[in-house]
Parts: structure tokens; C-alpha cells; sequence
């Protein structure tokens, strides 16, 4: 395969930026992107160009580190899978392809496609988390009777990877999918229920502060979410933030 790759190249947060193509041949259909990715920055390397910086890991689609945003989509063409899953049989020879990091004032770039997501972690600090009591009457969990349905939905939010493909889907940047699966896994199961006032009020604030946008209820944030995380969460998460804002 023969392809033109527009890549964004942004030398630091401070430097403007900007798309840079390049020419790239010898592609197999069954090579992964981020393999593609490392044949160009071999032939980048060779003629002694800076290589094309690229945030990866497990390349198995379960730390959500590869989050590109590729011809407008985030994590590409494909559904239900992340950047590092996407195959190069999803483009055709001759193809251009646009290559961008995921943009959103809370996710400023480090360099070229890498992203600083650290604000998802202050987020889960701020309440992702649950007490155990250890004073050696400690209850065992699995002794805890949990309905089915509670603890399937409760285990569909935590498959949320926090890759941030809802927050560069959404006009917005809002990062009420990624908050809400945080607070759906604990307030389902009674182990969660102990902080639920706290958790979701300081989750929701945190948010807010780290300059996220407001959700409108578009769902593109659920179409392209790799771990298909449903709206659902959102609603639950409101109905959470409603009682705590009483209480």
C-alpha cells in the first residue's frame, strides 16, 4: 500500500504546530497502525528527521494509551476497538490519512500526538476510590449478596479504560462518560454506597475545574468509546450528583 500520511507535528505546548505530510510505501493490509507508525519513523530515523512522537503501551486494547484522533475519528475508522487494534486493511492504497492528537483544552499536548491526561487521574483521586473498614471485623466482599444486574452493569463501567476518546468525540471536550462509568462502578455495588455523597460531588467538581465541557446528550462519546461505555452511566451519575446536592 501507498499512502499519504498528514501527521500533526507540535514540537512542545508552547510551539504552534502544524500538519506535515509525508509519503509512505511497502504497507501490508494485516499491519496494525502503530505499526505503520514505526515503519515511518524507521524512515524518518535513516535520514535523520525526528521521529513522530506517539503515546503507546499494551498495544492490546486494554491501557487506552494510543488515543489518535484519525481521519476525524477518534481511535479511526474502525468500532469497539482502540488505536493500537486498528489495521491498515481498513484503508485502501492510495489513501490520505490524517493523523491527530486528541484535542481538548484539558488534554494539552506534550509533543506532536502525545497528550498530557493526567487530568483524568486528579479526577480519580478526587473520589475514584472506596474506604475498607480494616479493624478486624472486616467483612469478606464476596460474602456481600449483590443482584446480577447490579454487578453486570457495575462491571460494564469499570471496562472504561480512560482512554479520552469520549472527551475528543465531543464538541464539548466533556468528560461526563469517563466521570459517570467512575461513579457507576461504585455506586452500584454496596461497598460504593459508604462516599456516594462525597465521591460524586468531588468528582464532578474536579472536572469542572480541570476545564472540561458540558455534555449535550449528542452520544458520540458512546459510538466511538473503544469499551462501548453506555449514556446510561451519565444518567445514573446524575441522578447521584441530584441526591448528594441535597444532602
Amino acid at each position: 500500500m501507498n499512502l499519504t500520511l498528514k501527521i500533526w507535528r507540535q514540537k512542545n505546548a508552547q510551539d504552534k504546530g502544524q500538519m506535515v505530510d509525508y509519503k509512505i510505501s511497502g504497507i501490508e493490509p494485516d499491519m496494525s497502525f502503530l505499526e505503520m507508525l514505526d515503519v515511518l519513523n524507521n524512515q524518518l530515523v535513516e535520514k535523520g528527521d525526528d521521529a513522530v512522537a506517539f503515546d503507546h503501551d499494551c498495544r492490546e486494547g486494554i491501557c487506552g494509551m494510543c488515543s489518535l484522533f484519525i481521519n476525524g475519528e477518534a481511535h479511526g475508522p474502525d468500532r469497539g476497538i482502540t488505536t493500537c487494534q486498528l489495521h491498515m486493511r481498513k484503508f485502501k492504497d492510495g489513501d490520505t490519512i490524517y493523523i491527530e492528537p486528541f484535542r481538548a483544552k484539558a488534554f494539552p499536548v506534550i509533543k506532536d500526538l502525545v497528550v498530557d491526561r493526567t487530568s483524568f487521574d486528579r479526577i480519580q483521586h478526587a473520589g475514584g476510590f472506596i474506604s475498607v473498614n480494616t479493624s478486624g471485623n472486616t467483612q469478606d466482599a464476596n460474602n456481600i449478596p449483590i443482584p446480577k444486574h447490579d454487578a453486570d452493569r457495575a462491571f460494564d463501567a469499570a471496562t472504561c479504560i480512560g482512554c479520552g476518546a469520549c472527551v475528543a468525540t465531543c464538541k464539548n471536550s466533556s468528560a461526563m462518560l469517563f466521570v459517570s462509568a467512575k461513579v457507576s462502578q461504585f455506586a452500584l455495588l454496596p461497598q460504593g454506597r459508604i462516599e456516594a455523597t462525597e465521591r460524586v460531588l468531588n468528582m464532578v467538581e474536579q472536572m469542572d475545574h480541570e476545564g472540561f465541557g458540558n455534555c449535550t446528550n449528542t452520544g458520540a462519546c458512546e459510538v466511538e468509546c473503544p469499551k462501548g461505555i453506555s449514556l446510561e452511566n451519565i444518567a445514573r451519575m446524575n441522578r447521584e450528583y441530584l441526591k448528594a446536592s441535597f444532602k
